[in-house]
């Protein structure tokens, strides 16, 4: 047995991770407030961005709260409910005023109080009233994105417009329904609002196409999203998730561990590995990793036969060089994560989605970030939001309105402390052994 102990040269980066983090549009120390309609209110796609951050940057000080409002559009009109036939019809001074009003008053309410310093904004499903594209429609969208990129930048926000993802019927040509013909010049439009005032833009109505596209080619009947044409179930919006994280310059690296044999050099990017054993015909060693891999919803799976999610935004890395030709078990823990070959293995093998503790944890983060973000909808919705009835009405009203947000803000920074702790890397033992005959 060879057994060796790994000092500071396995602990030797070769790539920073922190370079590649100063890519992605959400930084250290931001306040993410994600703004949109019914697919944002779903709390799915903003789930699963905020767990990759929260995943891939366990050290950085970040909330996250979610203002989607079902039927929403970018004059806010679950918020403000301007008279949408004047607003459509008018042009000028009189759009601005209107717009002015109607954003003013629903960011000012919903947003501006959390002093947000990042808001995602996607609007465009309802604006696009499911018809042919209306220039008129549009009009009032192109004023109100504007002005919500105005509002959100004075008050020090900085903005990313995403596109909506187009509607999933199912029919062989998506790409001809009249509907997503509107939502792609919609989203061509938004484009150009976001570089003339400052913000970023994100395309998702493009990829999301793309697979559905792909998925039609070989089933006329194929339906990627799971949920309905609108409002797509865990499976599609991780697909969402994916091309926004790369809209947003995510980076793809969690940590890689490699060991070349015979002589059990280790080099660690992005980890730390230690107690490295030569035996047996395989390794074993100690390995602490910066950041944990993307948390991948179990409901979500397909969607990783769909489009690259992991080689895109979680490579999580384990290579080993060196062994003798055949298969071996992966374990972490002694718990079995996979199996892998020889030449898999000297390849490199991506453990994001393998069994075992690292997963384990990674779903346990998660789902906590679920649990907080319903809290939150619920503080919002149902008990700020919430007019009393006539009958209800009475000097103590408003203060049983105070303790209630209290409560559940205690309920929220409880769960904000799991998470956390549930964010932080453990150190794992992972083994690589020949399969047994």
């Amino acid at each position: 047995m060879i057994s060796l102990r790994i000092g500071a040269l396995a602990v030797a980066c070769l790539v920073s991770l922190g370079r590649l983090a100063a890519d992605f549009a959400i930084r250290d120390g931001d306040r993410v407030v994600f703004l949109g309609d019914s697919i944002t209110e779903q709390r799915l796609y903003t789930t699963y961005i905020e767990a990759y951050t929260l995943a891939r940057h366990p050290a950085w000080k970040l909330s996250f709260r979610n203002v989607g409002w079902g039927g929403d559009t970018a004059w806010l009109r679950q918020r403000a409910h301007p008279d949408e036939k004047i607003l459509f019809a008018a042009e000028g001074s009189a759009l601005d005023k209107m717009v002015v009003d109607s954003v003013g008053k629903g960011l000012g309410r919903d947003v501006l109080p959390l002093k947000p310093t990042f808001v995602t904004v996607k609007f465009g499903m309802n604006d696009h009233s499911y018809q042919k594209f209306r220039p008129d429609i549009f009009r009032a969208y192109a004023r109100s994105q504007a002005e919500i990129a105005k509002v959100l930048g004075g008050a020090g926000a900085r903005v990313a417009f995403l596109t909506p993802q187009p509607i999933e019927d199912r029919r062989p040509d998506p790409d001809k329904d009249d509907r997503n013909l509107s939502l792609r010049q919609f989203s061509d439009g938004l484009k150009e609002i976001a570089a003339h005032n400052g913000a970023s833009f994100v395309d998702q109505f493009a990829p999301y196409l793309g697979l559905m596209m792909a998925a039609r080619a070989n089933d006329p009947a194929a339906f990627i999203g799971g949920g309905d044409a609108v409002h797509p179930g865990p499976a599609g919006q991780t697909l969402m998730a994916w091309a926004v994280l790369k809209g947003l310059g995510a980076s793809a690296a969690v940590s890689e561990a490699e060991i070349k044999l015979p002589a059990g050099t280790v080099t660690a990017v992005g980890c730390k590995v230690a107690g490295l054993t030569v035996a047996g015909g395989g390794v074993a060693f100690d390995r602490l990793d910066e950041a944990l891999p993307l948390p991948i919803d179990p409901r979500a799976e397909p969607a990783l036969k769909l489009a690259p999610v992991l080689d895109d935004l979680s490579r999580y890395t384990l290579r080993v060089t060196g062994l003798a030709d055949g298969k071996y078990d992966i374990t972490i823990d002694g718990e079995p994560a996979r199996k892998a070959s020889a030449a898999e293995l000297a390849a490199g093998v991506n453990l994001s989605d393998a069994d075992g503790p690292v997963t384990r944890q990674t779903r346990e983060l998660l789902a906590l970030v679920f649990h907080k973000n319903n809290r939150y909808f619920d503080r919002w919705r149902t008990v700020q939001l919430y007019s009393f009835p006539e009958w209800a009405k009475g000097s103590d009203a408003e203060a049983r309105r105070t303790a209630e947000l209290s409560r559940i803000d205690g309920e929220i920074a409880d769960d904000e402390a799991k998470i956390e702790a549930a964010r932080k890397p453990r150190s794992h033992r992972f083994q690589v052994k020949p399969v047994s005959p």
